[in-house]
């Protein structure tokens, strides 16, 4: 099954959703909060990694993540060593994750800036523009920072090689890519066309209902299978009506009543 009988109630959806004011309450928001790229790329990666758990939890400690950096980011990580930001963020807790390994997160980031220049530059040089999707590029940017943090994630980045769904890093890059009213595409030059959907455990009950998938686990494989039914809809932008769907609150209640 897919989705091109539901393309008018989706659509609707993007047409409610797809405005400036409803990004809150989205960690997205606080990707808004910058203007410039650099601040605006440090600001989106520390506040996905963040995003798990309840969103006004998510909100309160991603605002504690950044405002000791100031109004921006990239300076701020730039003056800073490790030692100093695992002195500023030494009470820092957000569930699982503890002060300690949101300032190695932090120093790899730096680290990152230092090689590459930016996160982007990191990003593509582990693209193969020939891939249909960004994610060998997303696994191998997450393994350059996983071992620039010592190699020890807890709870900020995913291992890739476990085949996870990658969902705070999707989302992410979402963010980074694509440009809408809400999406800011930080990123020029990039094509929304290869994203993959951020796969949480709403999106995936979505899945299974609309028969976009029969996968029980919310896996990279589950997230790819999702991502194709909709690329059938949108081939250009395929993760267009992520922002809306997330933000419907009922998800498959409120899409039905659509319909």
């Amino acid at each position: 099954m897919n989705l091109s009988p539901f393309k008018k109630a989706l659509d609707s959806l993007y047409d409610r959703f797809n405005h400036p004011e409803c990004v809150h309450p989205d960690p997205l928001e606080f990707v808004c909060r910058y203007t410039a790229a650099p601040d605006q790329e440090i600001a989106g990666l520390v506040a996905s990694c963040l995003a798990y758990g309840r969103v006004q939890i998510i909100l309160n400690h991603v605002s504690e993540a950044l405002d000791p950096m100031g109004t921006s980011p990239a300076d701020f990580i730039i003056g800073h060593t490790l030692r100093e930001f695992k002195e500023i963020y030494r009470d820092f807790t957000h569930r699982f994750t503890r002060g300690d390994e949101l300032a190695r997160l932090l120093a790899a980031i730096r680290t990152t800036l230092l090689e590459y220049g930016s996160l982007k530059s990191c990003f593509l040089a582990w693209d193969r523009p020939e891939d249909p999707t960004y994610q060998s590029a997303l696994a191998g940017f997450a393994t350059f920072l996983r071992i620039a943090m010592g190699g020890s994630c807890r709870s900020l980045l995913p291992d890739p090689e476990k085949g996870s769904a990658m969902k705070r890093l999707h989302l992410f890059l979402r963010w980074m890519v694509r440009r809408d009213a809400v999406d800011p595409g930080t990123w020029t030059g990039l094509s929304p066309s290869r994203l993959i959907i951020p796969l949480d455990t709403h999106l995936h009950a979505f899945g299974l209902c609309y028969g976009l998938t029969r996968r029980k686990q919310a896996n990279l494989k589950t997230a790819l299978e999702i991502t194709d039914a909709f690329r059938v809809l949108c081939p250009e932008d395929p993760t267009r009506y992520d922002f809306a769907l997330a933000h419907t609150g009922i998800l498959g209640k409120e899409f039905s009543t659509s319909l």
